[in-house]
């Protein structure tokens, strides 16, 4: 799309919003920046910059993640009939050709309320160990429209949240996956109908194959409602044996019979278990959330057309990020272990469910985002030995174990002074860990950090800074 000379305004100025501001600038378009915590945008305020005409003669707004649409400025472009982008619908309109000819490089994309980072991790490390040069996009680093406006990829490996879906009207991946859909987000959405509405909205116009969850029902029904291309394929995946047109695990072999040519009779080997040994939990097994999010990568790579090969040997070569289970130290008989990207109840519920019944010392809390946790409380609390409460939404989780762990002691950490709230949770964990051994003391907060933290990253390395100067010569 030729964006030269037009008007656009662009709704903030994080990352992928000064990423869309470079694109845009160097596609000749008259840019007016807007965002009320980024000194060098050129207004601050959404509802006086529509107030004041900001809005008149505009051509397009480009809203970044995270901002609703009930914010009075993407609410008055809608209005006003002003096209709204995501900037993913800026990067799929801006693509440009490969170098190496074939027209712009396709896209393999992945939502789902957990699991997206890693899969989007695994895929990329698959498609490079078949020889493509692809990198891991959207969500989880790179914003998408720099990477789509590269023409040295071959494949983007696209993570796509909801607030990046609700304003993307015409991408077409050639894959896509919902990995699965639980409450998250939704103060945002409105509600979780409308929540999973956003998620499915990445299976609009897939081109190959859409990729789903055998045990989440409401995401085969999204591919059911989505409005694909001809020829394109259901595959789901699942932790059991798989019928055709899905990829599974058989005794500890992943297997295919989703795309192989002999599928109706015969299953193709993909790899093993032990190929994800550098996963495995505190337990030493690989968990099963880990092994869904192999299968869902290995689909994705198929649907691209990779030998069966690069599956086993991109899964052994994946390095997964920080703060996903990751063990900080040990010492005094307690583990300390930080999975601060469990950022909603879904996620905090895989990361308890790794540890043994009455060992752990849960810290959780932050900025609930209108989610409830009651069923986490009440599938979990065999696991609990403890709880400290951080944040600023502790009463919804208060109130869930008052409900369902009420013997579980519970103690509360003031969210007034930020500065030192992770020494003061790490020192009310360890008292509550007591001297009975083993016992693990979890960051899993089920909340997202932005009430006291930048991010879920710098709450973990909070947690690791306490845990370090509580024992600094832990290992």
């Amino acid at each position: 799309m030729d964006l030269a000379r037009h008007r656009v305004v662009l709704a903030g100025l994080g990352v992928s919003g000064r990423a869309a501001l470079e694109v845009l600038t160097a596609a000749g378009a008259h840019v007016v920046t807007v965002d009320r915590n980024a000194a060098d945008a050129d207004a601050s305020d959404p509802a006086a910059f529509v107030a004041g005409g900001g809005l008149d003669e505009v051509d397009l707004v480009v809203a970044s993640p995270g901002w609703p649409p009930s914010d009075p400025l993407l609410a008055g472009a809608l209005e006003r009939g002003v096209p709204v982008w995501s900037e993913v619908e800026l990067a799929w309109q801006l693509r440009v050709d490969r170098a190496g000819g074939g027209g712009p490089a396709p896209w393999l994309a992945v939502t789902g309320t957990n699991g997206k980072t890693t899969t989007v991790g695994m895929l990329a490390s698959i498609l490079r160990a078949g020889g493509e040069h692809a990198a891991a996009v959207g969500n989880v680093g790179t914003p998408v429209v720099l990477a789509a406006t590269d023409p040295s990829l071959d494949v983007l490996a696209v993570e796509l949240s909801s607030f990046q879906l609700h304003f993307t009207h015409a991408m077409s991946a050639q894959a896509a996956a919902v990995l699965n859909v639980a409450e998250d987000h939704l103060d945002w959405h409105g509600s979780f109908d409308a929540y999973a509405a956003d998620k499915g909205r990445v299976y609009e116009r897939t081109q190959v194959a859409c990729v789903y969850s055998a045990a989440d029902p409401r995401t085969e029904e999204l591919v059911r409602e989505a409005d694909v291309e001809d020829g394109a394929v259901a595959v789901g995946f699942t932790l059991g044996t798989p019928r055709v047109g899905q990829v599974g695990v058989v005794e500890d072999v992943l297997v295919d019979r989703g795309f192989a040519s002999l599928r109706h009779t015969h299953a193709a080997e993909l790899g093993t278990l032990a190929d994800l040994a550098h996963l495995a939990g505190p337990d030493g097994a690989v968990p099963p959330h880990v092994v869904q999010n192999a299968l869902a990568a290995a689909a994705l790579a198929l649907a691209h057309g990779v030998a069966p090969v690069a599956v086993r040997d991109g899964l052994r070569a994946y390095a997964p990020g920080g703060h996903r289970i990751e063990r900080v130290a040990e010492t005094g008989g307690i583990a300390w272990v930080d999975d601060s990207k469990a950022t909603n109840p879904h996620a905090a519920a895989a990361a308890l469910a790794s540890f043994e019944a009455g060992t752990v010392v849960w810290i959780a809390g932050g900025l609930a985002k209108g989610a409830t946790f009651d069923e986490l409380v009440r599938t979990r609390r065999d696991r609990l030995r403890g709880v400290v409460l951080i944040g600023v939404d502790q009463q919804p989780l208060r109130d869930a174990l008052d409900r369902h762990a009420p013997e579980v002691p519970v103690v509360s950490v003031d969210p007034g002074d930020t500065g030192s709230v992770m020494t003061r949770a790490v020192d009310s964990a360890r008292t509550l860990a007591g001297t009975q051994t083993p016992a693990t003391v979890l960051l899993a907060p089920a909340c997202a950090s932005m009430d006291q933290f930048t991010s879920y990253a710098e709450r973990g390395d909070a947690f690791a800074a306490a845990v370090r100067a509580l024992a600094p010569d832990a290992p």
